[in-house]
């Protein structure tokens, strides 16, 4: 277990737990995990310990979303911009016992655009759903963003969160699907249909792929299928043949998938604001299954559905957005703006590569 403490009560304001075998499981596919969370502002970054136990490491924020990594480089979607973090640490150096430090070194201005999901083009251009603007975007140096694609039904470019477009599936280095709460062409139209209104529509034709969802969020092509959280029913699955095919029921408002070989990492919330959340299928599904809502991670065997592990996350924080693994990484750290350790921290490039470039 991990506690973060308020320095002037010394009450842990965050706490997580996990099983006793997860930093085992990181440790042979060689993985660590970074989570956000808008609520409270927050990019957790979780590794293990040399002791075995769990490492939490977290920053500051403001509406932390949409994450992207690859080991190396974060990108990450906060209030009204995007961050790219880089690894300052080279091959086997450690700093304060991590073996990752991740500096944000771009920030790009957008605006507030409400961007979800953010992922990164074969060609490097990073792609990102502009939710309140119901479309895809990119960045651009002299405006504050660039659409790229949006879905047919959609008639104009309007700051009217209309569908509720929010989340995108990556395939052969180029945006292939995305999730909409509704397919509704007026302004907070996506309210309205928030039980069984959800899309999964391809790109860039537009196509309607399956129906019927409940607030769905993060598609993901994985192994060449498609996986989809259904998060107002609780339940991870994939699309076959145009139906969504149920694997297995989490308890809590699912938000961020991602994966590691045979296993799916879903991030899980408490569903506490009523207006958005209330009278969904995820009320019913937790009744019977005789559980409440948590907020946490769940890793879930996809070849049997079955729980490999899980990580439990209370206080402050109730809800998550996305989850990102990043391969090769033991135990990650992060600068943030809040401390002067990003001012007093120099890292230095290798001279060796200066002298070939002259």
């Amino acid at each position: 277990m991990s506690e973060i403490a308020n320095s002037t009560t010394e009450e842990p304001w965050l706490k997580v737990t996990c099983d006793g075998e997860l930093a085992r499981w990181m440790a042979a596919h060689d993985v660590s995990l970074a989570c956000t969370t808008y609520q409270t502002g927050k990019l957790l970054l979780l590794g293990r310990k040399p002791d075995g136990g769990l490492s939490v490491f977290e920053r500051n924020f403001t509406r932390a979303m949409g994450l992207w990594a690859d080991g190396q480089r974060l990108w990450m979607s906060t209030q009204y911009q995007l961050w790219r973090f880089e690894n300052a640490l080279r091959p086997g150096e450690i700093f304060q016992g991590h073996d990752r430090l991740y500096v944000p070194k771009v920030g790009i201005t957008t605006a507030d655009l409400d961007v979800h999901d953010v992922a990164v083009e074969e060609g490097g251009r990073v792609v990102f759903v502009a939710t309140k603007f119901n479309c895809l975007g990119t960045t651009d140096e002299r405006y504050s963003f660039a659409p790229v694609w949006r879905p047919p039904f959609i008639s104009a470019f309007a700051a009217e969160d209309r569908c509720h477009l929010n989340g995108m599936a990556m395939e052969a280095g180029r945006v292939r699907y995305v999730t909409a709460v509704s397919t509704t062409d007026v302004a907070d139209g996506w309210r309205e249909r928030r039980r069984d209104g959800g899309v999964v529509l391809e790109v860039p034709s537009g196509e309607v792929v399956a129906s019927g969802f409940s607030m769905p969020h993060s598609p993901r092509v994985h192994r060449g299928e498609l996986w989809v959280l259904n998060s107002g029913t609780g339940w991870l699955g994939r699309v076959v043949r145009g139906k969504f095919e149920p694997l297995v029921f989490c308890p809590g408002y699912l938000r961020g998938l991602s994966f590691v070989g045979d296993f799916a990492v879903v991030g899980l919330s408490e569903a506490r604001d009523r207006k958005t959340f209330g009278g969904l299928a995820l009320d019913e599904e937790l009744v019977k299954h005789g559980v409440e809502a948590q907020c946490g991670l769940r890793i879930i065997d996809t070849r049997t559905g079955e729980l490999a592990h899980w990580i439990r996350i209370e206080g402050m924080v109730s809800e998550l957005y996305d989850v990102a693994v990043l391969p090769g990484v033991a135990r990650p750290m992060a600068f943030g703006f809040r401390t002067d350790e990003i001012q007093r921290t120099v890292a230095l490039g290798d001279p060796r590569e200066m002298e070939k470039q002259n």
